[in-house]
């Protein structure tokens, strides 16, 4: 879109607004024409001072895309986001203008909503400020400045005392897919409702699914919600994140998830032993590798995973395989069905990791695009079920996902596959352990993968500033603090224990926590009804917030003249004259990344060294223009297009991070999937290129799915 149409627009309708509520003295709603125009006029300020800043973004921010072919960077982002912001001000503003003497009008509501989108364009100025000084202040085309620890400082004091409840109540989502809007207000209001059990230290899945029918206060009460989501994101804990994200594990919502997927004729789990493995060398076959099992933190054990196969192939019904089942009894697979006819193995293997921050799900949470993915490209899938921090931190994941690699290359003839060509597939979390199990694979001398698809990848496990990672100040799905709190559990800094959820499944939680509900429900219908009867709503006068809320529309507080030469003082903050963000009153601590195991090209393999990274198979990596993480996709599939390697970058617009999470939510979200099919379809058939035999000899391409499959 063409900004200086947008800031155009934005000029002329907060002019229309303030010359018609500043019209006649017998226009209805005195009060709340007030509050509007004191509204259109700070947005007008913001407007006019950001136009230029915007200008300076487009003239450069081409110099940080991957290549010309593919625009994407943080710095396009932030202008998006705002360009985003000011169109829903400009439909708001004219509705006003035009519905404003019209009997149906509802004053109070629509200046709530404008003064809720007037603190978001406050907090994006603040954002393209803080993004200003990162394009003075790294290289020319650098996203990061690795070496600059003053820069992530600002960012991380920054995020801790900036407003930002704003952007999860009336504006929440603003940025993404319209289709994506209602189930993010679904997720927040469920994550809101939870936060409030899970501090009264109740427990049970009954709330935690009745919420995600929403609860009734924080569906009324917009502000309230978002500030309550502040708090939870800024100062709970791990156990809190972990129980939460765990909620898809459940076997209410993955059964409902189970039924909304494609059937799969093969999907069990399975259990192998800490065996130590002998490989060939890739350089020569005649030599071995040995493969120890996992050992970091408590020894050997098991490495768990889930084979997905949407048809049943040779070797997958067979004794040896059922023997490493977790279920007891073996799981009855579909050879005993008269009417299934059994497959050839397949040339083709899919090995996949999931997401999670490293420290939530398994492979139950993303059988929804697994059980597609195994249908669209004929494969089977082995997802490892690896063990999740802060009980496992790093390296116990990436020794598990390695060892169930290799274990997957010598027994692939179990697995339905003979492995010929071999594909990596991880999103998030997934997507690092990916890139640095072939990084081990290289290190070992045994065969690397053939290729690998990773979605959003964590490339850079660091709280170093970026323009996209200024998006956790405003992402529901990805804020700092819990991002840090994440990072900081896989580098083993967090070692606190963390319960197992309890009540999982039981009618009985259900029963227990339907009457803590129905009392939420109750509370927020009583709200709604006294705000009827409050003659100041009536009259258009203040609302009644919560000591929390005090100080300015959305909850947030001005910082006073005392506060502003205070923070000056400390040296992480100085904005232009006359201009301050919104401060929040429940400031957040946000735990430094700085322990050294973060910078261990294992766990951050953008900062690997080159000899680490070459030789690493074709990475093709699907991003989001939304996504806090973009940079680091951007940031990492540069380094690789430096150093030769193959590398493709896709960019997706108007989604969140963990859109594979998303899968059958929206067409957007389906067209992404479809986008990640078609990478890996890719990776496959150039694999087999490659491999093409020479005349006279049996090509495995005869063997191959249809290349004519749809994606």
């Amino acid at each position: 879109m063409d900004y200086k149409v947008v800031f155009a627009a934005l000029e002329t309708v907060c002019e229309d607004n303030i010359s018609i509520l500043c019209g006649p003295s017998d226009l209805p709603y005195g009060a709340v024409a007030r509050r509007l125009v004191t509204c259109m006029r700070e947005i007008q300020e913001h407007g006019r001072v950001l136009k230029p800043v915007v200008a300076g973004f487009t003239a450069v921010f081409h110099h940080y895309d991957f290549d010309a072919q593919t625009p994407g960077n943080g710095y396009r982002t932030l202008a998006k986001v705002l360009l985003s912001c000011l169109l829903h001000i400009i439909h708001k503003g004219r509705y006003i203008a035009s519905n404003y003497n019209g009997a149906f009008f509802r004053a109070d509501h629509n200046a709530s909503e404008m003064e809720a989108y007037c603190s978001a364009l406050c907090q994006l100025r603040a954002l393209l400020h803080l993004a200003q000084q990162l394009i003075n202040d790294n290289g020319y085309g650098q996203l990061y400045s690795l070496e600059d620890g003053d820069l992530s400082r600002r960012f991380v004091r920054e995020y801790s005392s900036m407003h930002k409840a704003c952007f999860y109540g009336r504006c929440l989502g603003f940025q993404f897919s319209p289709t994506l809007r209602p189930f993010l207000q679904t997720i927040v209001i469920s994550m809101v409702t939870y936060g409030e059990t899970y501090s009264k230290q109740q427990s049970g899945l009954g709330l935690a699914a009745l919420s995600l029918l929403t609860s009734g206060k924080y569906v009324i009460d917009p502000e309230l919600r978002g500030a309550e989501f502040e708090r939870i994101t800024q100062n709970l804990d791990m156990q809190f994140w972990k129980s939460f994200w765990n909620l898809t594990e459940s076997g209410l919502i993955a059964g409902f998830s189970r039924i909304a997927s494609y059937p799969v004729q093969v999907n069990f789990t399975l259990t192998v032993p800490p065996v130590t493995l002998h490989l060939p060398l890739a350089s020569d076959p005649s030599l071995t590798a040995t493969v120890s099992p996992p050992i970091a933190h408590w020894g050997p054990g098991p490495v768990h995973m889930r084979l997905i196969s949407h048809e049943l192939r040779e070797g997958q019904e067979s004794e040896e395989l059922l023997a490493y089942s977790r279920s007891d009894p073996p799981p009855i697979t579909a050879s005993h069905l008269p009417w299934v006819q059994k497959q050839p193995r397949s040339p083709w293997l899919l090995i996949h990791f999931h997401g999670g921050g490293f420290v939530a799900q398994t492979s139950r949470s993303h059988e929804n695009y697994l059980r597609s993915w195994s249908k669209e490209l004929s494969v089977p899938i082995l997802s490892v079920d690896y063990s999740l921090s802060p009980e496992a931190p790093f390296p116990r994941a990436l020794e598990e996902c390695y060892y169930a690699y290799c274990w997957a290359l010598k027994n692939c003839h179990l697995l339905g596959s003979t492995a010929e060509c071999v594909c990596l597939a991880g999103d998030s979390a997934g997507g690092n352990l990916c890139i640095t199990v072939s990084m081990k694979a290289i290190c070992s001398g045994i065969r690397v993968p053939d290729g690998m698809m990773v979605a959003y990848p964590a490339t850079l496990l660091t709280t170093d500033a970026s323009p996209s990672r200024l998006l956790t100040l405003i992402d529901p799905l990805l804020p700092l603090g819990v991002l840090t709190k994440c990072i900081n559990a896989y580098a083993g800094a967090d070692t606190q224990t963390v319960q197992t959820a309890l009540g999982s499944g039981s009618l009985s939680a259900l029963g227990r926590d339907t009457a803590a509900l129905l009392s939420d429900l109750t509370q927020g219908a009583s709200n709604w009804i006294q705000s009827f009867l409050d003659p100041m709503r009536a009259t258009g006068g203040a609302r009644s917030l919560p000591a929390a809320q005090m100080g300015s529309p959305g909850g947030a507080t001005r910082g006073t003249p005392a506060d502003v030469a205070a923070t000056n003082r400390e040296g992480h903050r100085d904005y232009p004259e006359g201009f301050e963000p919104l401060r929040s009153e429940c400031l957040a601590f946000v735990r430094p990344t700085s322990c050294p195991i973060i910078r261990n090209p294992f766990v951050s393999p953008l900062l690997a060294p080159d000899s680490l990274l070459r030789g690493l198979p074709p990475v093709h990596i699907v991003a989001s223009a939304l996504d806090a993480l973009l940079d680091d996709s951007v940031s990492f599939a540069k380094k690789l297009r430096v150093m030769g390697q193959p590398v493709h970058l896709t960019v997706v617009e108007d989604l969140p991070h963990g859109f594979l999470s998303l899968y059958q939510l929206a067409k957007e979200t389906d067209v992404a999937a479809d986008i990640c099919v078609e990478q890996m379809r890719t990776i496959f058939q150039q694999a087999n290129l490659r491999k093409r035999p020479k005349l006279g000899e049996t090509s495995p391409r005869e063997t191959s799915p249809s290349t004519s499959q749809s994606g």
